[in-house]
C-alpha cells in the first residue's frame, strides 16, 4: 500500500454528470471524467484492506457483495496512485475482459462493499477502472495480443453481447479458432443496440470488436442461427457451440394490446432509437417526438427509455412504478434519482415516476391509435407512446429448438455448469442465468469458456 493515510487525506471525487439541460440536447457521454493528479488521488484513497470485500464477488443474504469478476481492485488502485498505468492495466485485464464496458454501465457492487464507505465515502472504483482502460487505449497500450498455441479446435459463439464476447475473447487467447455469429448487422448485442449512446458510446463497442478481429476472432453478422438449417450446419462444422443469445422474451405488460397502435416493448424501442440515431436506419417504431410518453417499469432499462424519449423531443414523460414510493427511499428518507429522472425533472419540473400504479386498460381512437392509459386506481394518463420496460420472461424458444437444447425460461444445464443436454453445445449469460447485468454476463462468459476449454482439450488452464 503506497499511501496508508490516503483515505484520510483525500475526499472522494467522482466523475460528474454534465448539466441535465445541456446533455439532453445531444447523445454524447453523460460524464466528464476526473483526470490527472485528482485521479491518482482517488487511487490513493484505497485502504488495501486486510479483507478486501470489494473483490469478494459473492451472494450474501440474496444480495451481491463485491465484484462478480473478482477484480484485483486494491492492486490496480495502488498502481494507479503511482501513475503506473501499465501495471494497473495488466492487473485489471487479468480478471476483466472489457473494463471499458463495466467502467460505464456496471452498478459498482465493489463500491457498495468498500470498507472505506463504512464510515466515509467509498473509493471511486468504478471511475478508476474506466480511467485505466481509457488511458491504455488513448496511449497505444491496447495492442492485439496473439497466442503461439493453436489447438486445432474451432468454436462458434452465437450472440455477440457481453457474454458472447467474453467467451470468444477467452477461447481465442487460449488458442482455439473462434467465430461469433450475430443476427443483427453489427456485432455487440445489447451493448450495441440496447444501451443508449450517452451511457455507452457505440465507438467504444466498435473499438473492442475491431481489436478482437485483429486478434483473430471472426465476426459474421446478419446471420440468424434460429434457422434450423443454419443451426444444423453450425453444430456439424464446429467442435463446440456456445449459445449467448440473451433473455429476449419481454415480460407481458399485463393488459391486452391487440390492435392498439403506439405500444412497444423497451428493447424494441431502444433498438430502433439506436438504429435511427447512430446508424441512420429507419424503423417502423416511431420516435417520441411531440408525444406524451408513458414508460411502465423501473430499473435501468426503464430509465434508458425515459432518457431516450427526452432526447427525441417528447412532449412529456411519465414512469409508472408498481411498488410504493417508500420502497425506494434511502437510509436518509430521500428518493434517489438516476440520470434519466434528473433530466426529466430539469426539463418538465417534476420527477417522472408515479408510484403505486399499474395499467388497467388502454384508451384508443376509432383507428386504434393510443390516446390514454387508465390505471387500476382510475387515474388517466394522456399517452401517445407506451413503452413496456417490465423485464424479461426468458430466452427465445426458436434458437433453443433449432439446436435441440432443453429450456424452461432459460436453457437447462446442470447446476453450476454451462453444458446443455446436447454434449457439444454450451450456453452462458442471460440465456443461462436469466435477465441480469453486463458484469454478470462477462463473468458467465469467462466461466463458460473454462468449461468449453476443458471439453475440447481434456483440461484447462483458463481462470
Amino acid at each position: 500500500m503506497g499511501k496508508p493515510t490516503g483515505f484520510l487525506e483525500f475526499e472522494r471525487c467522482e466523475n460528474k454528470r454534465r448539466p441535465a439541460l445541456e446533455r439532453i440536447r445531444d447523445w454524447e457521454d453523460l460524464y466528464v471524467p476526473v483526470q490527472g493528479e485528482r485521479r491518482l488521488e482517488q487511487g490513493a484513497r484505497c485502504m488495501n484492506c486486510g479483507v478486501p470485500f470489494c473483490q469478494a464477488g459473492v451472494q450474501f443474504e440474496g444480495k451481491q457483495l463485491g465484484c462478480p469478476l473478482h477484480n484485483l481492485i486494491p492492486e490496480w488502485n495502488d498502481m494507479l496512485m503511482d501513475g503506473n498505468y501499465g501495471h494497473a492495466l495488466s492487473r485489471l485485464l487479468k480478471t476483466n475482459n472489457f473494463p471499458e464496458f463495466t467502467g460505464r454501465v456496471c452498478p459498482a457492487f465493489c463500491e457498495q462493499a468498500c470498507t472505506c464507505g463504512l464510515y466515509d465515502s467509498p473509493v471511486t472504483v468504478h471511475d478508476n477502472e474506466r480511467s485505466i482502460i481509457e488511458y491504455a487505449f488513448s496511449h497505444g497500450m491496447m495492442k492485439p495480443r496473439f497466442t503461439r498455441n493453436d489447438s486445432g479446435k474451432n468454436v462458434v459463439v452465437v450472440g455477440s453481447g457481453p457474454a458472447g464476447l467474453a467467451v470468444a475473447d477467452q477461447l481465442n487467447h487460449r488458442g482455439h479458432s473462434v467465430t461469433v455469429i450475430e443476427k443483427h448487422p453489427r456485432a455487440g448485442g445489447i451493448l450495441a443496440y440496447g444501451i443508449p449512446n450517452m451511457k455507452l458510446p457505440k465507438d467504444i463497442v466498435q473499438r473492442r470488436i475491431e481489436l478482437m478481429t485483429d486478434e483473430g476472432v471472426t465476426f459474421v453478422t446478419s446471420l440468424d442461427a434460429s434457422n434450423p438449417a443454419i443451426a444444423e450446419r453450425l453444430s456439424r462444422e464446429f467442435d463446440a457451440v456456445v449459445l449467448c443469445c440473451g433473455a429476449e422474451e419481454p415480460r407481458n405488460i399485463g393488459v391486452d394490446t391487440t390492435g392498439v397502435q403506439g405500444v412497444f416493448y423497451a428493447m424494441d424501442y431502444l433498438h430502433a432509437a439506436v438504429d435511427r440515431q447512430q446508424f441512420g436506419i429507419a424503423s417502423d417504431i416511431p420516435t417520441a417526438e411531440g408525444r406524451q410518453v408513458l414508460v411502465i417499469g423501473t430499473g435501468n432499462t426503464a430509465s434508458d427509455c425515459v432518457a431516450t424519449a427526452i432526447r427525441q423531443g417528447c412532449a412529456g414523460v411519465s414512469q409508472l412504478v408498481r411498488r410504493a414510493r417508500e420502497d425506494y427511499l434511502d437510509e436518509h428518507g430521500c428518493l434517489p434519482q438516476d440520470y434519466a429522472q434528473e433530466e426529466a425533472e430539469a426539463l418538465f419540473g417534476h420527477d417522472p415516476r408515479v408510484f403505486s400504479q399499474s395499467v388497467a386498460k388502454l384508451k384508443t381512437d376509432e383507428s386504434g391509435c393510443l390516446q390514454a392509459v387508465i390505471t387500476k386506481s382510475g387515474q388517466e394518463f394522456p399517452c401517445g407512446l407506451l413503452i413496456g420496460a417490465t423485464g424479461f420472461a426468458g430466452c427465445r424458444a426458436d434458437v433453443c429448438e433449432a439446436f435441440g437444447v432443453e429450456r424452461n425460461k432459460t436453457v437447462r444445464t446442470e447446476a453450476g455448469h454451462f453444458r446443455t443436454n446436447i454434449p457439444h453445445v454450451f450456453t452462458a449469460g442471460d440465456m443461462h442465468r436469466g435477465q441480469s447485468l453486463v458484469v454478470h454476463a462477462i463473468a458467465e462468459g469467462r466461466a463458460a469458456a473454462i468449461e468449453v476449454d476443458r471439453f475440447l482439450m481434456g483440461y484447462t488452464n483458463l481462470i
